[in-house]
């Protein structure tokens, strides 16, 4: 408001001086009338620019007051609502306050009442729930009875019949089956007595073997025994020095013609018999470990490369001795360990120019010898000899795969022989709850039984 009458009053004053200088601009001739008008209009305007403040403060002073009065009678109004609406407030919370008292006493008394009643209901139910209980337990205890007497008496029946049924079976039975088991015994008896003779001989073959000179002795007598089977006395000489100049002596050796009549070119064969490494190896397959297996096969061809390695070294010297020697297995077991070696009897060749040979394979390989190199130099046709010693080891190759299956078949009937010792003890627990007959009457019963198998 104060804004505008300022505004105003410039306005004014703005018109005012314009129009003086209208009218000097009028009169030129006599300005101080124009002046005089001037200032007094100057004051006129003064005058109503203070009136027009005093007016606008007078004003405002009065809106003020109205503004006073009018905010306290809305305060005094709202104070006097809000104390209206308390007292409101404060009579329904009490009312409230009121019912739910009684709410709460109402539904003390309830819950009383209720807790009253199903106290009862439950103290009659636990009574009838006892009663009918006990009435259950008497019923069930008296059926008990009842079914243990039935049961006794079906039982007793049942055995009596089983007794009788049993006895007439075994009766009729018993008499052939102590005759088989007899018969067995019989054989059991005569094959122990085969076993006896069997250990006594592997006794003495492992009092043989487990002396080293004399498990030499014994490869040297097998290969001594296939020589004079399958050679003449003038094909094949024992303790030769086959390199001249050499005191080294090999077991056997063959003589094959040479280039002079008095000249023989010598073919090196010395046994061996690695049995330790062998036992290993054995065992190890016997107990199923794969790992232990492969160790001691390791070893006994570790062992055997060393055997070939020193036939090479000190018996083979061409043109003195062919250009390659045998090593003699004395045991078809121990070869087919060594033929299933992979690579083994082609390294063997090819690194040391040694041949390993079986029983079967060297009677073989002797055979060979003997029908086709008996007028032949060995210089000319030791090629051939190589090549004609390749067939025969292609045609004894498959013998330790033919070992390999009967072992196989030989684990298979050790194993139906345990599973009938297995069936025999289980026959013998349920015989054990038999009553045994005195002997006289066991034997009287065995003698005279009608039923008895003749």
């Amino acid at each position: 408001m104060n804004d505008v009458l300022s505004i105003a009053s410039v306005v004014l004053a703005a018109v005012a001086v314009l129009l003086l200088v209208a009218l000097a601009l009028r009169r030129a001739p006599d300005p101080a009338p124009a002046l005089d008008e001037l200032a007094r209009l100057n004051q006129a305007q003064l005058q109503q620019q203070r009136e027009l403040r005093e007016e606008t403060a007078s004003q405002a002073r009065e809106n003020r007051l109205e503004l006073s009065a009018s905010l306290a009678e809305l305060g005094r109004n709202l104070t006097h609502q809000m104390g209206t609406i308390a007292g409101v407030q404060n009579n329904q919370i009490d009312a409230f306050a009121l019912q739910l008292t009684k709410l709460t006493e109402a539904n003390e008394q309830r819950l009383g009442a209720l807790r009253e009643s199903n106290e009862q209901r439950l103290n009659a139910l636990r009574e009838g729930t006892e009663q009918r209980l006990e009435a259950l337990r008497e019923t069930l205890e008296r059926r008990l009875r009842e079914l243990q007497g039935d049961n006794a008496a079906k039982l007793e029946e049942m055995r009596r019949t089983v007794d009788e049924k049993l006895h007439a079976t075994l009766e009729q039975r018993l008499g052939a089956s102590f005759k088989q088991v007899s018969d067995r015994l019989e054989q059991v008896h005569k094959g122990l007595g085969e076993m006896q003779a069997l250990a006594s001989d592997v006794g003495d073959l492992k009092r043989v073997l487990s002396n080293v000179k004399t498990r030499g002795t014994w490869g040297e007598v097998q290969l001594a025994s296939l020589l004079e089977q399958l050679l003449v006395p003038e094909q094949y000489a024992a303790n030769v020095a086959p390199v001249p100049g050499s005191n080294e002596r090999v077991e056997f050796a063959i003589r094959l013609p040479g280039r002079g009549d008095d000249a023989p070119v010598w073919l090196p064969i010395d046994a061996k018999f690695p049995r330790e490494d062998y036992e290993r190896l054995v065992i190890a397959q016997e107990n199923a470990d794969p790992v232990a297996a492969e160790a001691a096969a390791r070893q006994l061809e570790q062992r055997l490369r060393l055997e070939a390695k020193t036939i090479r070294t000190k018996y083979v010297s061409p043109p003195d001795t062919t250009d390659f020697a045998l090593m003699f297995l004395p045991t078809e077991g121990l070869y087919a360990e060594v033929v299933r070696r992979p690579g083994l009897m082609d390294d063997l060749q090819r690194s040391w120019r040694v041949v390993v040979a079986g029983p079967s394979t060297l009677a073989a390989i002797l055979s060979s010898l003997q029908m086709g190199f008996r007028t032949l130099a060995v210089e000319k046709r030791s090629s051939e000899v190589w090549q004609l010693l390749g067939a025969v080891k292609t045609e004894f190759g498959k013998f330790g795969d033919v070992l390999a299956k009967t072992k196989e078949q030989i684990d298979r009937a050790s194993t139906t022989l345990g599973s009938a010792a297995v069936r025999t003890r289980a026959i013998e627990r349920r015989l054990r709850d038999v009553e045994s007959l005195p002997e006289t009457t066991s034997a009287q019963m065995l003698e005279d039984d009608p039923g008895a198998a003749p």
